[in-house]
């Protein structure tokens, strides 16, 4: 079943000078469950088609559904409903709320999603052993390497169990073992909940990892390979 679809996507930025066409009729199908990556040059569109997904964006023309809803129909309060409930974000900057600590992070979407108290703590615990950062619950993020607050904001993205988690240069400051760590998280919720990921990423890491690559050039998909 495709879970996400997009419909001569386009986006056109207009800066001071000349247009920039982001993406250029861009149609793409997801099934529901699957690992894909999003890959091509800087400049090729990929983190704009991720924004346009997620709703954090407005398309120049053409459509985005998630789950058979076009999201262009939404007002902004029913979007960010949707979101909070079904989308987990990963920001190549991060996105950490300064004054929280690491634990207060990992929590605060299912705060605003009214998750008990107790399962709440639960969760923000396991992810955070995870990730490996279960000794740094009482830290604020700028206390943190750039790595660790990457760390966070996976844990923080997994934390509601969204259906589609997605991940804009995800493992750009990690490590290889903290990347090869976070990259087997990711694939083992994929795998037990069925949650649906799209990365975009230079990382060949993440390529190899994933079951789908699609690549971008100049606002427009060249390839798109399945993967066993």
């Amino acid at each position: 079943m495709a879970v996400i679809k997009t419909r001569n996507l386009s986006k056109t930025y207009n800066t001071t000078t000349v247009p920039v066409e982001a993406l250029r009729d861009v149609n793409l199908e997801i099934q529901e469950g699957e690992f894909t990556a999003i890959v091509g040059p800087s400049g090729s569109g990929k983190t704009t088609l991720l924004n346009l997904i997620g709703g954090l964006d407005n398309p120049t023309s053409g459509q985005v559904e998630l789950d058979g809803k076009d999201i262009g129909d939404f007002n902004e309060s029913a979007l960010m409903d949707f979101r909070l409930y079904n989308i987990g974000f990963v920001f190549q900057s991060y996105n950490l709320i300064p004054v929280l600590t690491v634990k207060e992070n990992v929590e605060f979407i299912m705060l605003l999603q009214n998750i008990p108290k107790a399962e709440m703590e639960k969760r923000a615990h396991q992810l955070l052993l995870l990730v490996g950062l279960e000794d740094k619950l009482n830290t604020r993020p700028s206390e943190l390497s750039g790595g660790q607050q990457q760390r966070v904001a996976v844990a923080r993205a997994l934390a509601s169990r969204p259906k589609f988690v997605l991940a804009d240069e995800p493992t750009a400051n990690l490590d290889s073992k903290s990347a090869s760590n976070l990259l087997d998280i990711m694939a083992d919720m994929n795998k037990n909940e069925n949650a649906t990921f799209i990365f975009s990423t230079h990382d060949q890491r993440v390529i190899e990892k994933a079951r789908r690559v699609i690549t971008l050039e100049d606002g427009k998909i060249t390839s798109d390979e399945a993967r066993s």
